[in-house]
């Protein structure tokens, strides 16, 4: 885990493309573009788990099925999840 703080490291944290603070960035051999905006709480927080595993291991969890189907996708996709704590 390494903690970068905006004002200092303002070309690493762009690099990361970090568009707000506070930010966790999930990677692993590589990085995956997942990004938590605020504190995983509640809920978000197994998110946040399912996260690093599946940067750590570089293997998804899913169905062979919907595998394929993304496969298929002819550009990237950005998506984003916006949640409230509970």
């Amino acid at each position: 885990m390494e903690v970068l703080n905006l004002a200092i490291d303002r070309e690493r944290v762009q690099a990361y493309g970090v568009e707000q603070v506070p930010a966790i960035v999930v990677e692993g051999a590589r990085d995956y573009g997942i990004r938590f905006y605020g504190v995983p709480l509640g809920y978000e927080f197994s998110n946040l788990i399912d996260a690093i595993v599946l940067a750590s291991t570089g293997q998804p969890v899913l169905a062979e099925e919907t595998l394929a189907s993304l496969r298929t996708l002819a550009a990237d996709v950005d998506i984003k999840v916006f949640s409230t704590p509970t």
